[in-house]
């Protein structure tokens, strides 16, 4: 077991409370839970976080009301988005992706955060450790910026003829750029050429996404990017319907008509921070909540997709998988 592994595991058993341990006078609260995400398949995530809630006893419209901010891809309107809910005075923000609590962190003073995010939160600098992550932040770890080259093996395994894949981020997205770094580095060992198109914006995205031509790449391949993320579902049906494989993250996007996912799952890392989103409404200080390390990775496969686009997925492949869509 390794160390994060260790400290996932400990932050688990220290998080879950009953909500009868809580005075009757603190549970009688309405809380204000606000939420920034970028939208898209993001909501997915707060439809975790509402269902580990409910779970622990916590009610939305009697125990918290949630206050939505839908950024729409565009990471830039997170700075406003968290000052906003911080002057309307909320009890908690809870965050997904890294590149959106990096933002709110920043222009926040005072109000708790609870993060889902991708990457390392140590070297991003939300946190100071695991153990103890030392400010108003805590929250959970998705085991993600580390699965780029597995992914992109996986894909080839997919497609044994893979010679390009296309990629969209953008560039000003530090985190964005790491990945991409990552995925070249993944394709030089395996002899694939990687198309990056960098994109500034949703629109750009859009439009790059439409004119893609079928000569330019033999598969889509996603690298941590939170716009990106928020158009998965555009991505896919442009995709489908230029007969092009997609291999992304998230796997419960391959229930969308995405061909593949290599990853873990935006709902399960929103029901896993239930629990810190609780604990710290009612109380404890984010300092004292160790973050927790979501690991449950998956292989899952899309055989309407495949049959759609004209693809036959190997054998090998199939017995592999985690889970495979009929």
């Amino acid at each position: 077991m390794d160390r994060r592994t260790f400290i996932g595991s400990v932050a688990g058993g220290l998080l879950v409370v009953p909500l009868s341990a809580y005075a009757q006078g603190q549970k009688a609260r309405v809380y204000r839970l606000g939420v920034i995400h970028q939208g898209g398949p993001y909501y997915v995530g707060v439809d975790g976080l509402k269902e580990g809630l409910r779970e622990l006893g916590f009610t939305e419209g009697k125990d918290y009301v949630l206050e939505n901010r839908d950024l729409k891809g565009n990471r830039k309107a997170a700075d406003e988005a968290a000052r906003s809910l911080e002057r309307e005075k909320v009890d908690l923000i809870y965050t997904e992706a890294s590149s959106i609590t990096l933002a709110v962190k920043r222009a926040t003073t005072r109000v708790p955060i609870v993060f889902a995010v991708g990457s390392d939160p140590i070297a991003d600098g939300l946190i100071e450790s695991y153990a103890k992550p030392g400010g108003r932040l805590t929250g959970v770890h998705v085991h993600s910026d580390d699965l780029i080259a597995k992914r992109l093996e996986i894909l080839k395994a997919i497609l044994p003829g893979l010679h390009r894949v296309v990629t969209f981020y953008d560039p000003s997205n530090p985190l964005a750029l790491a990945g991409a770094k990552s995925a070249e580095e993944a394709a030089r060992q395996l002899n694939v050429e990687l198309v990056e198109h960098r994109v500034a914006s949703v629109e750009g995205l859009r439009l790059g996404v439409e004119a893609l031509k079928a000569q330019e790449a033999d598969a889509f391949f996603y690298i941590n990017d939170a716009m990106v993320t928020s158009q998965a579902q555009f991505i896919i049906d442009i995709a489908r319907a230029k007969r092009l494989p997609t291999m992304f993250f998230e796997y419960d996007l391959v229930k969308q008509g995405a061909l593949a996912g290599y990853g873990t799952s935006y709902y399960e890392a929103g029901r896993l921070s239930a629990k810190y989103v609780q604990r710290v409404l009612t109380g404890t200080r984010p300092q004292d909540l160790p973050v927790e390390l979501l690991s449950i990775v998956k292989l899952v496969v899309n055989l309407k997709t495949a049959r759609e686009i004209g693809l036959t997925i190997p054998q090998a492949v199939l017995l592999r998988a985690d889970e495979v869509i009929q």
